[in-house]
Protein backbone atom coordinates (compact mmCIF):
# COMPACT_ATOMS: atom_id res chain seq x y z
CA UNK A 1 0.00 0.00 0.00
CA UNK A 2 1.43 3.34 -0.95
CA UNK A 3 1.67 6.27 1.48
CA UNK A 4 1.17 9.89 0.38
CA UNK A 5 3.04 12.27 2.27
CA UNK A 6 -0.34 14.33 2.80
CA UNK A 7 -1.77 11.90 4.86
CA UNK A 8 1.39 11.67 6.68
CA UNK A 9 1.20 14.96 7.35
CA UNK A 10 -2.55 15.22 8.62
CA UNK A 11 -2.10 12.05 10.78
CA UNK A 12 1.24 14.41 12.63
CA UNK A 13 -0.83 17.47 12.94
CA UNK A 14 -4.02 16.05 14.38
CA UNK A 15 -1.77 14.01 17.04
CA UNK A 16 0.33 17.49 17.82
CA UNK A 17 -3.42 19.16 18.11
CA UNK A 18 -4.64 16.20 20.69
CA UNK A 19 -1.06 16.59 21.90
CA UNK A 20 -1.31 20.45 23.14
CA UNK A 21 -5.30 19.88 23.48
CA UNK A 22 -4.26 17.29 26.56
CA UNK A 23 -1.60 18.59 28.34
CA UNK A 24 -2.96 22.20 28.08
CA UNK A 25 -6.55 21.11 29.22
CA UNK A 26 -7.04 23.83 31.59
CA UNK A 27 -6.39 26.77 30.36
CA UNK A 28 -8.04 25.96 27.30
CA UNK A 29 -10.81 25.41 29.36
CA UNK A 30 -10.45 28.51 31.34
CA UNK A 31 -9.69 30.53 28.16
CA UNK A 32 -13.08 28.92 27.19
CA UNK A 33 -15.15 29.73 29.81
CA UNK A 34 -13.76 33.29 29.47
CA UNK A 35 -14.72 33.75 25.69
CA UNK A 36 -18.04 31.75 26.30
CA UNK A 37 -18.63 35.05 29.21
CA UNK A 38 -17.90 37.82 26.96
CA UNK A 39 -20.07 36.01 24.14
CA UNK A 40 -23.16 35.95 26.10
CA UNK A 41 -25.04 39.10 24.73
CA UNK A 42 -24.45 37.42 21.44
CA UNK A 43 -25.68 34.28 22.16
CA UNK A 44 -28.78 35.81 24.17
CA UNK A 45 -29.37 38.38 21.14
CA UNK A 46 -29.26 35.51 19.19
CA UNK A 47 -31.53 33.65 20.57
CA UNK A 48 -34.27 36.43 21.10
CA UNK A 49 -33.74 37.75 17.58
CA UNK A 50 -34.82 33.81 16.70
CA UNK A 51 -38.51 33.50 18.86
CA UNK A 52 -38.77 37.03 17.62
CA UNK A 53 -37.70 35.87 14.02
CA UNK A 54 -40.81 33.03 14.42
CA UNK A 55 -43.17 36.45 14.87
CA UNK A 56 -41.60 38.68 12.41
CA UNK A 57 -42.22 36.36 9.53
CA UNK A 58 -45.53 35.08 10.50
CA UNK A 59 -46.30 38.69 9.64
CA UNK A 60 -44.61 38.75 6.77
CA UNK A 61 -46.48 35.88 4.87
CA UNK A 62 -49.85 37.79 6.15
CA UNK A 63 -48.93 41.34 5.42
CA UNK A 64 -46.45 41.47 2.82
CA UNK A 65 -46.40 38.58 1.39
CA UNK A 66 -48.30 39.32 -2.11
CA UNK A 67 -47.09 43.26 -2.49
CA UNK A 68 -45.00 44.31 -5.24
CA UNK A 69 -45.28 47.94 -3.85
CA UNK A 70 -41.57 49.14 -3.34
CA UNK A 71 -42.41 51.34 -0.40
CA UNK A 72 -43.99 48.63 1.34
CA UNK A 73 -40.86 46.30 0.27
CA UNK A 74 -38.53 48.82 1.67
CA UNK A 75 -40.45 48.95 5.22
CA UNK A 76 -41.61 45.48 5.00
CA UNK A 77 -38.59 44.19 7.23
CA UNK A 78 -38.49 47.36 10.03
CA UNK A 79 -42.43 46.98 10.39
CA UNK A 80 -42.54 43.66 11.07
CA UNK A 81 -39.57 43.42 13.49
CA UNK A 82 -41.52 46.09 15.74
CA UNK A 83 -45.13 44.03 15.33
CA UNK A 84 -42.95 41.19 16.44
CA UNK A 85 -41.38 42.67 19.00
CA UNK A 86 -44.20 44.63 20.37
CA UNK A 87 -45.98 41.03 20.12
CA UNK A 88 -43.16 39.11 22.15
CA UNK A 89 -43.04 42.07 25.11
CA UNK A 90 -47.17 41.76 25.11
CA UNK A 91 -46.71 37.75 25.28
CA UNK A 92 -43.97 38.38 28.09
CA UNK A 93 -46.26 41.29 30.21
CA UNK A 94 -49.23 38.78 29.73
CA UNK A 95 -47.46 35.81 31.20
CA UNK A 96 -45.75 37.43 34.00
CA UNK A 97 -49.05 39.67 34.87
CA UNK A 98 -51.24 36.12 35.27
CA UNK A 99 -47.99 33.79 36.54
CA UNK A 100 -46.64 35.45 38.90
CA UNK A 101 -49.11 36.55 41.40
CA UNK A 102 -50.34 33.21 41.17
CA UNK A 103 -47.64 32.18 41.52
CA UNK A 104 -47.27 34.44 44.65
CA UNK A 105 -50.37 33.53 45.85
CA UNK A 106 -50.04 29.37 45.56
CA UNK A 107 -46.99 29.84 47.47
CA UNK A 108 -48.74 31.83 50.69
CA UNK A 109 -51.66 29.69 50.42
CA UNK A 110 -49.94 26.61 50.60
CA UNK A 111 -47.77 27.84 53.73
CA UNK A 112 -50.57 28.85 55.51
CA UNK A 113 -52.61 25.93 54.68
CA UNK A 114 -50.59 23.23 54.97
CA UNK A 115 -51.14 22.66 58.41
CA UNK A 116 -54.86 22.28 58.82
CA UNK A 117 -54.70 20.06 55.62
CA UNK A 118 -52.62 17.85 56.99
CA UNK A 119 -54.83 17.80 59.99
CA UNK A 120 -57.97 17.11 57.90
CA UNK A 121 -55.68 14.05 56.56
CA UNK A 122 -54.46 12.81 59.70
CA UNK A 123 -58.21 12.73 61.42
CA UNK A 124 -59.53 11.47 58.03
CA UNK A 125 -61.22 7.50 59.06
CA UNK A 126 -59.40 6.30 55.51
CA UNK A 127 -55.86 7.21 56.25
CA UNK A 128 -56.42 6.02 59.79
CA UNK A 129 -57.73 2.69 58.53
CA UNK A 130 -54.87 2.78 55.75
CA UNK A 131 -51.83 4.04 57.59
CA UNK A 132 -49.69 1.91 60.28
CA UNK A 133 -50.33 3.09 63.79
CA UNK A 134 -46.75 3.86 64.05
CA UNK A 135 -46.55 6.38 61.35
CA UNK A 136 -49.89 7.45 62.00
CA UNK A 137 -48.96 8.59 65.92
CA UNK A 138 -45.21 9.76 64.30
CA UNK A 139 -47.42 12.13 61.76
CA UNK A 140 -49.52 13.13 64.26
CA UNK A 141 -46.94 14.45 66.86
CA UNK A 142 -45.42 16.25 63.88
CA UNK A 143 -46.26 20.43 63.79
CA UNK A 144 -46.22 21.24 60.77
CA UNK A 145 -46.81 25.07 61.71
CA UNK A 146 -43.73 25.28 63.08
CA UNK A 147 -41.66 23.05 60.93
CA UNK A 148 -43.24 25.23 57.82
CA UNK A 149 -42.69 28.63 60.17
CA UNK A 150 -38.87 27.35 60.10
CA UNK A 151 -37.79 26.74 56.46
CA UNK A 152 -39.35 30.35 55.75
CA UNK A 153 -37.19 31.75 58.22
CA UNK A 154 -34.12 29.36 56.72
CA UNK A 155 -35.01 30.32 53.17
CA UNK A 156 -34.81 34.09 54.32
CA UNK A 157 -32.35 34.53 56.30
CA UNK A 158 -30.11 32.82 53.68
CA UNK A 159 -31.11 34.91 51.34
CA UNK A 160 -29.63 38.04 52.76
CA UNK A 161 -28.61 38.00 56.10
CA UNK A 162 -25.00 39.84 55.18
CA UNK A 163 -24.41 43.23 53.43
CA UNK A 164 -21.77 40.76 51.09
CA UNK A 165 -25.10 39.08 49.69
CA UNK A 166 -27.17 42.48 49.17
CA UNK A 167 -23.91 43.69 46.89
CA UNK A 168 -23.57 40.24 45.23
CA UNK A 169 -27.25 40.41 44.51
CA UNK A 170 -27.18 44.33 43.48
CA UNK A 171 -23.48 43.70 41.34
CA UNK A 172 -25.40 40.23 39.43
CA UNK A 173 -28.65 42.24 38.69
CA UNK A 174 -27.03 45.40 37.26
CA UNK A 175 -24.81 43.13 35.32
CA UNK A 176 -27.66 41.09 34.16
CA UNK A 177 -29.66 44.42 33.15
CA UNK A 178 -26.40 45.28 31.16
CA UNK A 179 -26.21 42.03 29.44
CA UNK A 180 -29.66 41.66 28.36
CA UNK A 181 -29.89 45.73 27.33
CA UNK A 182 -27.00 44.53 24.98
CA UNK A 183 -28.57 41.34 23.97
CA UNK A 184 -31.45 43.17 22.77
CA UNK A 185 -29.67 45.77 20.67
CA UNK A 186 -27.61 42.68 18.86
CA UNK A 187 -31.37 41.09 18.57
CA UNK A 188 -32.22 44.12 16.39
CA UNK A 189 -29.40 44.29 14.81
CA UNK A 190 -29.49 40.13 13.42
CA UNK A 191 -33.42 40.64 12.15
CA UNK A 192 -32.94 44.42 10.74
CA UNK A 193 -29.76 42.44 8.99
CA UNK A 194 -30.74 38.73 8.76
CA UNK A 195 -30.88 38.61 5.21
CA UNK A 196 -27.52 39.89 4.31
CA UNK A 197 -26.05 38.04 6.85
CA UNK A 198 -27.52 34.70 5.66
CA UNK A 199 -26.30 36.04 1.91
CA UNK A 200 -22.87 36.80 3.40
CA UNK A 201 -22.53 33.32 5.22
CA UNK A 202 -24.01 31.32 1.79
CA UNK A 203 -21.32 33.72 0.04
CA UNK A 204 -18.50 32.44 2.76
CA UNK A 205 -19.16 29.05 2.56
CA UNK A 206 -19.77 28.93 -1.44
CA UNK A 207 -16.17 30.37 -1.86
CA UNK A 208 -14.18 28.94 1.21
CA UNK A 209 -15.86 25.23 1.66
CA UNK A 210 -16.65 22.19 -0.98
CA UNK A 211 -19.66 22.32 -2.45
CA UNK A 212 -20.60 19.08 -0.73
CA UNK A 213 -19.87 20.09 2.77
CA UNK A 214 -21.79 23.03 1.95
CA UNK A 215 -24.83 20.96 0.62
CA UNK A 216 -24.60 18.90 4.17
CA UNK A 217 -24.40 22.25 6.01
CA UNK A 218 -27.35 23.70 4.94
CA UNK A 219 -29.28 20.57 5.30
CA UNK A 220 -28.19 20.12 8.57
CA UNK A 221 -29.10 23.42 9.63
CA UNK A 222 -32.28 23.17 8.05
CA UNK A 223 -33.01 20.50 9.99
CA UNK A 224 -32.05 21.89 13.48
CA UNK A 225 -34.26 25.06 12.18
CA UNK A 226 -37.44 23.07 11.44
CA UNK A 227 -37.54 21.12 14.84
CA UNK A 228 -36.55 24.23 17.20
CA UNK A 229 -39.51 26.32 15.06
CA UNK A 230 -41.92 23.34 15.34
CA UNK A 231 -41.33 23.10 18.57
CA UNK A 232 -41.59 26.01 20.23
CA UNK A 233 -44.79 27.21 18.24
CA UNK A 234 -46.01 23.89 19.46
CA UNK A 235 -44.96 24.20 22.74
CA UNK A 236 -46.68 27.21 23.57
CA UNK A 237 -49.96 26.70 21.78
CA UNK A 238 -49.86 23.04 23.68
CA UNK A 239 -49.56 25.24 26.86
CA UNK A 240 -52.17 27.99 26.30
CA UNK A 241 -54.64 25.59 24.79
CA UNK A 242 -54.35 23.29 28.19
CA UNK A 243 -54.44 26.41 30.18
CA UNK A 244 -57.48 26.88 29.25
CA UNK A 245 -59.15 23.79 29.26
CA UNK A 246 -57.86 23.24 32.67
CA UNK A 247 -59.61 26.16 33.79
CA UNK A 248 -63.14 26.29 32.02
CA UNK A 249 -63.10 22.46 33.31
CA UNK A 250 -62.37 23.33 36.81
CA UNK A 251 -64.83 25.96 36.52
CA UNK A 252 -67.30 23.22 35.38
CA UNK A 253 -66.99 20.93 37.82
CA UNK A 254 -66.78 23.87 40.52
CA UNK A 255 -63.19 22.48 41.71
CA UNK A 256 -61.46 25.57 43.96
CA UNK A 257 -58.72 28.29 42.57
CA UNK A 258 -59.72 27.63 39.13
CA UNK A 259 -57.95 30.52 37.21
CA UNK A 260 -54.87 30.13 39.92
CA UNK A 261 -53.94 26.81 38.94
CA UNK A 262 -55.10 26.71 35.73
CA UNK A 263 -52.20 29.40 35.20
CA UNK A 264 -50.02 27.58 37.10
CA UNK A 265 -50.51 24.45 34.57
CA UNK A 266 -50.15 26.20 31.25
CA UNK A 267 -47.08 28.00 32.59
CA UNK A 268 -45.60 24.74 33.73
CA UNK A 269 -46.44 23.02 30.60
CA UNK A 270 -44.18 24.90 28.37
CA UNK A 271 -41.82 21.60 29.91
CA UNK A 272 -42.02 19.01 27.88
CA UNK A 273 -43.97 15.80 29.13
CA UNK A 274 -43.22 16.37 33.07
CA UNK A 275 -44.27 20.18 33.13
CA UNK A 276 -48.06 19.82 33.51
CA UNK A 277 -47.86 17.08 36.27
CA UNK A 278 -46.03 19.14 38.08
CA UNK A 279 -48.40 21.94 37.94
CA UNK A 280 -51.10 19.14 38.48
CA UNK A 281 -49.04 18.02 41.97
CA UNK A 282 -49.18 21.73 43.15
CA UNK A 283 -52.97 21.84 42.48
CA UNK A 284 -53.65 18.70 43.83
CA UNK A 285 -52.26 20.24 47.20
CA UNK A 286 -53.87 23.33 47.03
CA UNK A 287 -57.41 21.88 46.59
CA UNK A 288 -56.56 18.96 49.82
CA UNK A 289 -56.60 22.15 51.41
CA UNK A 290 -60.66 22.40 50.79
CA UNK A 291 -61.61 19.09 50.26
CA UNK A 292 -59.70 15.96 49.92
CA UNK A 293 -61.89 14.32 47.41
CA UNK A 294 -62.38 17.27 45.38
CA UNK A 295 -58.59 16.69 45.26
CA UNK A 296 -58.65 13.09 44.01
CA UNK A 297 -60.84 14.65 41.16
CA UNK A 298 -58.93 16.62 39.88
CA UNK A 299 -56.11 14.23 39.66
CA UNK A 300 -58.68 12.49 37.56
CA UNK A 301 -59.59 15.12 35.59
CA UNK A 302 -55.93 16.34 34.95
CA UNK A 303 -55.43 12.97 33.16
CA UNK A 304 -58.21 12.80 31.46
CA UNK A 305 -57.57 16.39 29.93
CA UNK A 306 -53.80 15.61 29.45
CA UNK A 307 -55.12 12.61 26.81
CA UNK A 308 -57.94 14.36 24.88
CA UNK A 309 -55.55 17.62 24.77
CA UNK A 310 -52.89 15.43 23.71
CA UNK A 311 -54.41 12.95 21.57
CA UNK A 312 -56.85 15.06 20.27
CA UNK A 313 -56.66 18.55 20.02
CA UNK A 314 -52.75 18.99 19.84
CA UNK A 315 -52.11 17.38 16.45
CA UNK A 316 -55.10 19.72 14.53
CA UNK A 317 -54.19 22.50 16.35
CA UNK A 318 -50.35 22.51 15.60
CA UNK A 319 -50.51 20.46 12.28
CA UNK A 320 -47.90 17.52 13.00
CA UNK A 321 -45.49 16.59 15.70
CA UNK A 322 -41.57 16.73 15.70
CA UNK A 323 -42.09 13.04 14.63
CA UNK A 324 -39.55 11.97 18.10
CA UNK A 325 -41.11 8.68 19.21
CA UNK A 326 -42.20 9.19 23.09
CA UNK A 327 -39.63 7.46 24.67
CA UNK A 328 -36.90 9.57 23.01
CA UNK A 329 -38.80 12.91 24.26
CA UNK A 330 -38.76 11.36 27.67
CA UNK A 331 -34.65 10.55 27.78
CA UNK A 332 -34.45 14.05 26.07
CA UNK A 333 -36.34 15.49 29.04
CA UNK A 334 -34.02 13.58 31.67
CA UNK A 335 -30.51 14.19 29.88
CA UNK A 336 -31.17 17.97 29.50
CA UNK A 337 -32.60 18.55 32.95
CA UNK A 338 -29.49 16.93 34.68
CA UNK A 339 -27.42 18.61 32.46
CA UNK A 340 -28.33 22.44 31.98
CA UNK A 341 -31.65 22.30 34.57
CA UNK A 342 -34.91 23.74 33.02
CA UNK A 343 -32.86 25.00 30.27
CA UNK A 344 -31.80 21.64 29.17
CA UNK A 345 -35.56 20.39 29.51
CA UNK A 346 -36.32 23.18 27.02
CA UNK A 347 -33.95 22.61 24.27
CA UNK A 348 -33.42 18.95 24.33
CA UNK A 349 -36.18 17.83 23.35
CA UNK A 350 -35.85 19.97 19.92
CA UNK A 351 -32.51 18.71 19.78
CA UNK A 352 -33.02 15.05 20.39
CA UNK A 353 -35.85 15.23 17.51
CA UNK A 354 -32.90 17.23 14.76
CA UNK A 355 -30.69 14.31 15.60
CA UNK A 356 -33.27 11.69 15.53
CA UNK A 357 -34.43 12.87 12.22
CA UNK A 358 -31.06 13.04 10.80
CA UNK A 359 -30.29 9.47 11.36
CA UNK A 360 -33.35 8.31 10.11
CA UNK A 361 -32.91 10.13 6.55
CA UNK A 362 -29.47 8.95 6.65
CA UNK A 363 -30.36 5.38 7.29
CA UNK A 364 -33.21 5.73 4.74
CA UNK A 365 -30.86 6.82 1.85
CA UNK A 366 -28.66 4.20 2.94
CA UNK A 367 -31.42 1.94 2.50
CA UNK A 368 -32.17 3.19 -0.93
CA UNK A 369 -28.73 3.16 -2.33
CA UNK A 370 -28.63 -0.29 -1.23
CA UNK A 371 -31.80 -1.49 -2.22
CA UNK A 372 -30.89 0.36 -6.17
CA UNK A 373 -27.45 -1.32 -6.01
CA UNK A 374 -29.28 -4.93 -5.30
CA UNK A 375 -31.36 -4.28 -8.32
CA UNK A 376 -28.39 -3.25 -10.24
CA UNK A 377 -26.38 -6.56 -9.15
CA UNK A 378 -29.85 -8.72 -10.05
CA UNK A 379 -29.93 -6.80 -13.33
CA UNK A 380 -26.33 -7.84 -13.88
CA UNK A 381 -27.15 -11.11 -12.97
CA UNK A 382 -30.37 -11.74 -14.95
CA UNK A 383 -27.92 -10.67 -18.01
CA UNK A 384 -25.27 -12.53 -17.52
CA UNK A 385 -27.31 -16.01 -17.06
CA UNK A 386 -29.42 -15.21 -20.24
CA UNK A 387 -25.89 -14.25 -22.04
CA UNK A 388 -24.88 -17.76 -21.19
CA UNK A 389 -28.03 -19.24 -22.36
CA UNK A 390 -27.39 -17.90 -25.97
CA UNK A 391 -23.82 -19.02 -26.21
CA UNK A 392 -24.83 -22.47 -25.05
CA UNK A 393 -27.68 -22.39 -27.79
CA UNK A 394 -25.14 -21.15 -30.41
Amino acid sequence: MQIEWKSCLKIGVTIFVLFLAIHYWEPLMTGAKLLLSAATPILAGFVAAYIINILMVFYEKRFFAKTQNRILQKIRIPACMLLAILSFILIITLIIGLVVPELTSCIQLLISDIPPAMEVLLSSELFMELAPEDLYAQLRGIDWKSIINEAVKMVSSGLGSTVGAVVSAVSMMVSNVVTGVVAFIFAIYFLLGKESLVSQCKRVMKNYMPEKLTKKIYYVTGVVNDSFHRYIVGQFTEAIILGVLCVAGMLVFQFPYAGMIGALIGFTALIPVAGAYIGGVVGFVMILTVSPVKALLFIVFLLVLQQLEGNLIYPKVVGGSLGLPAIWVLAAVTIGGALLGIMGMLIGVPIAAAIYRLIRDDMRRKEQEQQMQEEQENVIDEYGELARDVAERR
